[in-house]
């Protein structure tokens, strides 16, 4: 039996006061409650959830993500593997679950429910309604994953609709995905039982499904930001609201994760138990966890911070077991052996990537949006050379092309803008949903010499400029790294820093170059078989 004395945090009564709280693996007794908070005290709280994320985009393996995680105060994730699906199918997500349960942290998986994401590009697998019930009959997965397709949902695609059907017969949840969906069609979406969305990215969106019984996850990740624009949710919805990273890279998972949500809430005014009822409680009820809330009979998972307001944590246990302390992991690091991934296109040439100009005409442009998925569409006469249309660093518009490393095809191209590259060129196997190789760049022969070096290595994410050729590998499914996740998190900034000497003025640019093929978020993307149209739904 252990004991630690502190302030214990009663959320759900929004009391604090001293008491000895008496645990082993599970919390037994609360003794010797006093009557009021002691400042001397630390504060003790459930453990931090994060609501919705792809543990891939950290381009950490499960237990190198826990090992950060813990650090923070978080003890479990609702993750969605829809990245390592697409490129592995269902022995994808078999891996996540065995990997993640190598960790006293708690991964809570969910069954994909789009792969691939759309029938306009080329993923590495699918999973049709009948594997998708098979992997929801799994108690290991606790939820259906964010149904991506709303377009065949709303329209009664009997797939779509037997992979929904699955997860209410089974009593699990569906998440959602319908960014900028409104009005009858965002009933009708919400009516088929679909449950949660992480994709609003205006107040009155998120109002709008809140009034038609969605919950909502405010999402705060590496790329996507919509903190600032639904936080006051907390206080006005503060059961119908939960939070989640979505995609979060691993230098800024070493610098933080759920714990500087609700840093930023209580700060910006909110309710402290309100907020902490999103971070540690909504979660564990909507989707039905074992993990605990620091009631008699419940696992003893939970964090001990300095103050409810900056929630620097002192210590994170799961399990009964401490697992993190004083901003240092404990729990450890060992070598894992991962043959896991799809790489099947071969090197290629100038001639490849090359734009032929067919006279003077407009061509819809990308307009990448710094903090968002969504993209505007332009229509941009490019700059041409010698009978090709080429990058122009002058005006920001620059050549993005997307390669399909699961089989040989002719590369995708079209023109972004906003990425700011001044010279050399970025890409990257990490590319949602279906992961092709991804690029941008200033000049041809850089943009080549990046992609090539993402097709060498099988995977990764590489930046070149002058003579300088960076890469970092993901050799598991062209996602992830087995090293240390601390060094990984290195390798990142460094890659990263190099981008932003090349001239990109984006927050995260690898990032945002990851969504530039994902195409069930509006306006225009880039896949593997041409531009496309996210409002019309189909390739321009």
């Amino acid at each position: 039996m252990q004991r630690i004395i502190a302030n214990f945090t009663d959320i759900s009564n929004k009391k604090i006061y001293a008491a000895k709280v008496e645990f082993n693996k599970s919390i037994i007794s609360i003794t010797a409650q006093g009557a009021s908070e002691d400042p001397s005290l630390p504060y003790i709280l459930p453990g931090f959830i994060d609501a919705h994320v792809h543990i891939e985009s950290s381009m950490l393996i499960p237990a190198e993500f826990a090992r950060i995680a813990v650090t923070h105060g978080t003890v479990a994730t609702v993750s969605d593997p829809h990245e390592i699906a697409n490129v592995c199918g269902a022995a994808g997500v078999d891996f996540m679950i065995n990997n993640g349960l190598t960790t006293p942290f708690k991964f809570y998986f969910g069954a994909p429910s789009c792969v691939p994401a759309t029938t306009y590009e080329t993923a590495g697998a699918s999973l049709d309604s009948r594997e998708v019930r098979k992997l929801l009959e799994n108690p290991r997965i606790k939820y259906l994953s964010e149904m991506m397709n709303f377009p065949g949902a709303l329209q009664g695609d009997p797939e779509v609709l037997e992979k929904i059907s699955a997860a209410h017969t089974l009593g699990k949840p569906v998440d959602g995905h319908a960014p900028g969906l409104r009005g009858d069609m965002a009933r009708k979406y919400i009516e088929l039982g679909i449950s949660t969305d992480h994709e609003c990215f205006t107040l009155e969106e998120a109002l709008e499904k809140l009034h038609y019984g969605m919950k909502i996850i405010i999402r705060e990740g590496s790329a996507a930001r919509n903190f600032d624009a639904l936080y006051t949710l907390i206080d006005d919805y503060p059961e119908m609201v939960m939070f989640g990273s979505d995609d979060k890279h691993p230098d800024e998972l070493v610098s933080g994760h759920i714990n500087l949500i609700c840093s930023r809430a209580v700060k910006k005014g909110m309710d402290v138990y309100n907020v902490l009822t999103a971070a540690c409680i909504n979660p564990v009820k909507h989707y039905q966890l074992d993990s605990g809330l620091l009631k008699p009979g419940d696992p003893a998972d939970f964090i001990l911070v300095d103050d409810l307001k900056d929630f620097s944590v002192r210590q994170t246990f799961i399990g009964g077991a401490m697992v993190a302390e004083n901003g240092k992991t404990l729990i450890p690091g060992f070598d894992h052996e991962v043959r896991l991934n799809q790489f099947n296109c071969a090197l290629k040439t100038l001639a490849d990537i090359e734009c032929k100009a067919q006279g003077k005409y407009t061509l819809p442009v990308i307009e990448a949006l710094d903090g968002q998925l969504i993209t505007n569409k332009l229509f941009i006469q490019p700059k041409t050379e010698h009978g090709y249309h080429v990058s122009d660093t002058s005006e920001d518009v620059l050549k993005i092309v997307v390669v399909n490393r699961y089989r040989e095809s002719p590369p995708a191209i079209a023109f972004i803008r906003n990425f700011g590259l001044k010279e050399g060129a970025i890409a990257s196997s990490v590319a949602h949903d279906s992961h092709n190789i991804v690029g941008v760049g200033a000049d041809d022969e850089s943009l080549l010499k990046a992609i090539n070096l993402i097709i060498s290595n099988k995977g990764g994410i590489s930046c070149t400029r002058d003579n300088l050729e960076m890469v970092l590998p993901l050799p598991v499914g062209g996602l992830m790294s087995c090293e240390d996740g601390y060094k990984v998190a290195e390798l990142y900034s460094i890659i990263d820093k190099a981008a932003k000497d090349a001239g990109s003025t984006l927050r995260s640019p690898f990032m945002t170059l990851s969504f530039m093929a994902l195409l069930v978020i509006p306006h225009v993307k880039l896949s593997d078989l041409g531009v496309f149209d996210g409002d019309k739904f189909n390739l321009m």
